[in-house]
């Protein structure tokens, strides 16, 4: 199997003497469509390009990692990995985390905090004079000045503190691809200034139709100066055709150029397409690499998302709109993964980043063209959002009729408002029952992941998601679908606590109307701010930037831990907590509720 080469001995194998394009990636090299230095890898290749990659470059030593291959005739590429560095670093309570997903073994340690400013410093150190492109989704959020938790502090745009030459922001392929060919028809790197999707210091005026940020200066005087950028930022991050947007840093100016419009079907079936081994490299020797365990019999059948959700970056790295992939794309993959030596015969996820997405798109696109709303779903689902689910049952029935396949699982998440909104057409809405119990009964492999994230109206308003009643109807939904298919199947709720305006009575309150619905909850976590997020902005600001209005926002590890104990108002050792606080908040009908039993003895 072709690899891309690691070593210098692979690479004298092709019979190269030097690469066009070295790839550094944060990541261990797994040669897979999910992980995004493979990706970046073989599209180069497939132009005509010599690409060697260096995974998880030793940045502690004498550099020798990013000394091996010499120079590049073109340039140097940064990829920090498949997941920010920082979360994948550190817990919500900014505790170092054990282990890393994207390492064999799990082993932690094998990055640096901020990837991208690590081995682009090492780079710049050694090859002064030799382009560095970073890219992914550490320089996506970070390509403008940002909140950074970990350090609690307003950062500028990571081109600056990387000292990279340009940056990629959103998913990489078709600007990568136009900078290897500019430099490879001997273009200087000024020419590069205009590369859409990209970020880059520049010395020219902007134009007059172009969006003029407030200076990164001005930003550490005023928060709300800061809020104000992160609005105009996120609303022309939503249109279909973007303006130039420009940012004062540090007496220099950034440019953020236009994104390129979404995939066609026909692009990303292209993608998909190239020669992916699907494994780990050689290299690891059988070592256990987990996120390529959670991944390695999956299909994704689109990229984006119009969810908007405001704690959530996967729009201001994927893009909002839909890019899908063809059937015969997908039937062809779940082909090729058929013929796995450890293929079982179950596909462990047909998915995106919203299973459910799929070929939707608007009825009229040319009043998507104009609309920057940041969410197609919230307040309520857009009128002009074909919301037809008949695509995604078409893909559905194609692979469970492949005689390869005993069963094909939904692992990734479905946003059941999409599927359940009232479309306004007869058909339509049957076709998505149809389709919600046809997943329900066929496509879930003992649990069904949904992510409600809280029961209080006013904190579900600032994440941008529906009224728990929904929540509740799908519920109900959900156990009549395995009552008439004699199923006995788990409905897996996400829920978050500490979100911006969220207060300790509504995790009580969520605690009470959980338990009503008989969950005793797992999949919980406690808010996370990450850069280039609405929630993010409140957290930091403690302001509304849409209107204006203070929030409230636990911030202090105390108010924190107060809020996550709700969660686990059902374990013996949190009982006695929870009573003292409800206490404390003078609350004695939620007590009641939560421990029926306790109530009556203290009143006796």
């Amino acid at each position: 199997m072709n690899f891309l080469p690691t070593t210098l001995d692979e690479m004298k194998k092709l019979g190269w003497e030097q690469p066009d394009v070295i790839l550094f990636s944060g990541d261990a090299y797994v040669d897979h469509p999910s992980f995004g230095a493979a990706v970046i890898g073989r599209v180069l290749e497939a132009e005509g390009f010599k690409v060697v990659i260096v995974p998880q470059p030793n940045w502690q030593d004498d550099l020798r990692d990013f000394r091996k291959f010499g120079r590049p005739r073109l340039f140097f590429g940064v990829s920090p990995g498949a997941m920010d560095s920082m979360v994948n670093h550190y817990t919500a309570g900014r505790r170092l985390r054990h282990d890393d997903a994207y390492t064999a073994g799990g082993r932690h340690g094998r990055r640096p905090d901020y990837p991208s400013i690590v081995y682009t410093q090492a780079l710049k150190k050694l090859f002064p004079d030799v382009p560095v492109v970073i890219g992914g989704i550490e320089a996506s959020l970070r390509r403008i000045a940002h909140y950074d938790y970990w350090q609690d502090k307003l950062r500028p745009s990571i081109l600056f503190d990387s000292g990279a030459d340009i940056l990629i922001y959103g998913m990489g392929e078709r600007p990568i691809a136009e900078i290897a060919h500019k430099l490879d028809k001997g273009e200087p790197l000024a020419s590069l200034s205009d590369v859409r999707q990209t970020a880059v210091f520049s010395s020219e005026t902007p134009a007059h139709s172009d969006i003029v940020l407030a200076p990164f200066s001005e930003c550490l005087r005023d928060k709300t100066k800061q809020i104000e950028n992160f609005k105009k930022v996120e609303i022309e991050s939503n249109k279909r055709e973007c303006h130039t947007i420009w940012q004062q840093t540090n007496g220099r100016m950034l440019k953020i150029n236009p994104p390129f419009p979404p995939l066609s079907t026909a692009a990303i079936d292209s993608i998909y397409k190239l020669p992916f081994t699907r494994l780990p490299h050689p290299r690891y020797k059988g070592k256990t690499i987990p996120a390529y365990e959670m991944i390695r019999h999956s299909v994704t059948m689109h990229r984006g998302c119009y969810g908007g959700c405001a704690f959530c970056t996967i729009s201001a790295h994927q893009g909002k709109a839909i890019s899908s992939r063809s059937k015969e794309s997908i039937v062809e993959e779940v082909k090729r993964i058929a013929e796995m030596p450890d293929y079982k015969g179950y596909i462990s996820d047909l998915g995106g980043p919203s299973a459910n997405m799929y070929m939707t798109d608007g009825k009229n696109t040319e009043l998507c063209r104009k609309c920057s709303r940041p969410s197609c779903l919230h307040p309520k689902v857009c009128p002009n959002l074909n919301t037809d689910h008949s695509r995604l049952l078409d893909v559905y029935r194609a692979v469970d009729s492949l005689p390869e396949v005993k069963k094909a699982f939904v692992g990734s998440g479905v946003r059941y408002d999409l599927a359940m909104a009232d479309s306004g057409n007869d058909d339509v809405n049957r076709t998505n029952r149809l389709y919600l119990e046809q997943l329900i009964s066929r496509h879930v492999s003992g649990r069904l992941k949904v992510a409600p994230e809280h029961t209080s109206d006013h904190v579900l308003n600032l994440m941008r998601k529906p009224s728990f009643k929904l929540f509740e109807e799908f519920n109900t939904f959900f156990h009549k679908v395995n009552r008439k298919y004699g199923l006995n199947q788990q409905l897996i709720p996400y829920f978050i606590s500490s979100h911006p305006g969220c207060r300790e009575v509504d995790m009580a309150e969520l605690a009470v109307r959980t338990k009503d619905l008989n969950f005793h909850l797992e999949q919980v976590q406690d808010f996370t701010p990450t850069p280039m997020t609405l929630a993010t902005e409140m957290f930091y600001a403690g302001i509304n930037p849409y209107t204006g209005t203070k929030e409230f926002t636990a911030k202090s590890p105390i108010e924190k831990e107060a809020q996550r104990l709700f969660f686990f108002w059902y374990k013996p050792d949190a009982r006695q907590r929870i009573i003292d606080r409800l206490r404390r908040l003078h609350r004695p009908d939620l007590l009641r509720k939560l421990y029926p039993v306790s109530s009556s003895k203290r009143r006796k």
